[in-house]
This record gives C-alpha cells, structure tokens and sequence, in this order.
C-alpha cells in the first residue's frame, strides 16, 4: 500500500485539478447523508456517524442534512467550493491518501475526518462498515465480505501509517 501510494504522488500532483473535481462530484452520494431505517441500524448510525458529522459540519462550517431515504434530494451535502478548499490544502501526499481512503470507504466525510486525524483507522473502518455489520449480525457473516473488510481495515492502518 506504501508504495501504491508513494506512486500515486507523482500522478496526483500532475492531475490535482481532474482528482479534485472527481472527489467533489462524489460528495452527493456520500454514505454518511443515507441513514437506514431499522431502529437498531439507526442507533448504531447514531453512535458512530453523528460525532463524524458534527466534526464535518464544524470542518466545512456546513449545516449537513441526511435522509433515512435514498433520495439525493433529501441530503445536504458540503458545497462544491468548501470541499475545492479543502481539497487544495491537503499535499499531494494526503491527497493520494484521501482519494483511496475515500473511495475505499465510500465516503468523503469519512476520509476527511480520518486525514484530519479526528478518527483513527479503526474507528474510519467501523463507521464505514455499519450497515454490513449490522447486516451480518441478522444473517450472518458473508466469508468474502468479512476478507474484504478485513483488507480494508489493513489498508487504512496503512494508509494511516504513511501519513504519519
């Protein structure tokens, strides 16, 4: 993973404004603005997605609101301009760890939070993960869910290490 991303700094840093606008169109869809609808699910939300908002929403100084829905309508994610902000502040080095991280986690609060160093990898890994252990606690655990999980897990300790 080290070297993945060592790598990646060079293309980064030639593709920042391209990297930039790709993570920006993604925002709309972040995981943390669709909360599920079962009571236990929302409690476990609750518990570990709410501090990681309240952090974003102090971060970006942005009122979020997410849905128990899947309606894009019904969300408000960060605006374009504070997340280009953001975004061009962070060194290529955090940039390339932002966008696996991101796109491992399916969220850019989520990578925000754990680039910033408000979250740990362990606690990133947990909350990107609460719907499916939630899932696996009904029916069960999925072996190649548990290995991708487990993977994901190693590489933001990883991605965590690097940027330290």
């Amino acid at each position: 993973m080290t070297m993945f991303l060592e790598d990646a700094i060079p293309d980064i840093s030639k593709n920042r404004d391209d990297v930039i606008e790709k993570l920006v169109q993604f925002s709309i869809a972040d995981m943390l603005l669709f909360w599920g609808q079962e009571k236990e699910l929302i409690i476990e939300q609750e518990k570990i997605w709410e501090p990681i908002l309240n952090w974003a929403g102090k971060e970006f100084s942005e009122e979020l609101k997410y849905t128990h829905s899947l309606s894009i309508d019904d969300v408000q994610p960060i605006s374009e301009a504070k997340l280009k902000i953001f975004f061009e502040k962070l060194s290529d080095k955090e940039l390339a760890s932002f966008y696996f991280a991101a796109l491992k986690m399916r969220s850019l609060l989520l990578a925000a939070a754990f680039i910033k160093g408000a979250i740990n990898a362990e606690e990133a890994y947990n909350a990107s993960y609460v719907e499916e252990v939630y899932q696996a606690k009904l029916w069960g655990i999925d072996v190649e869910s548990e290995a991708v999980r487990l993977e994901t897990l190693k590489q933001l300790k990883e991605i965590e290490l690097f940027l330290k």
